[in-house]
């Protein structure tokens, strides 16, 4: 059987019942939900940008306390940066930076996980960034936290 790819035990551990019940169906399908092929038939938010290499969207299933998450999704199938093109580098920057300025966000965090999603604390494994800011004007707001390994 293929690898899988997608994690449950990394989706299970941010996210709510129906994330993880996306996971499950992403798992019997056995396909990649980041594909561009497949895409649409998991993730319900638009998409804000497609670029050559890259696509902009609304993380559907948000950290419990961002203001703003966003993922940045590389369009070929890849796993490693160790694949990623000096342009498409570029790419991931120059539309960072563009929602960064769109949104005006004050700070945040910009972070990608790469290679087994066992060591990555990922729960899908086709390589995307993640740009995340806090609610900062929420009271009694608590940090937000990212799962490593």
């Amino acid at each position: 059987m293929p690898k899988p790819f997608v994690n449950l035990e990394n989706a299970g551990a941010r996210a709510g019942g129906d994330y993880k019940k996306i996971i499950k169906k992403i798992v019997r399908d056995r396909v990649c939900p980041f594909c561009p092929q497949n895409l649409a038939r998991y993730h319900t938010k638009p998409i804000l940008k497609t670029g050559r290499w890259w696509i902009l969207t609304e993380n559907g299933y948000p950290y419990k306390g961002a203001l703003h998450h966003l993922l940045l999704i590389h369009r070929k199938h890849i796993e490693d940066i160790t694949k990623i093109s000096p342009a498409a580098w570029g790419e991931l920057l120059k539309m960072a930076q563009a929602e960064v300025k769109k949104r005006a966000i004050a700070g945040g965090t910009f972070y990608m996980r790469f290679g087994d999603p066992f060591a990555t604390g990922a729960s899908v494994s086709h390589l995307h960034a993640n740009l995340i800011s806090p609610d900062i004007d929420k009271k009694n707001r608590k940090p937000i936290l990212a799962r490593v390994g």
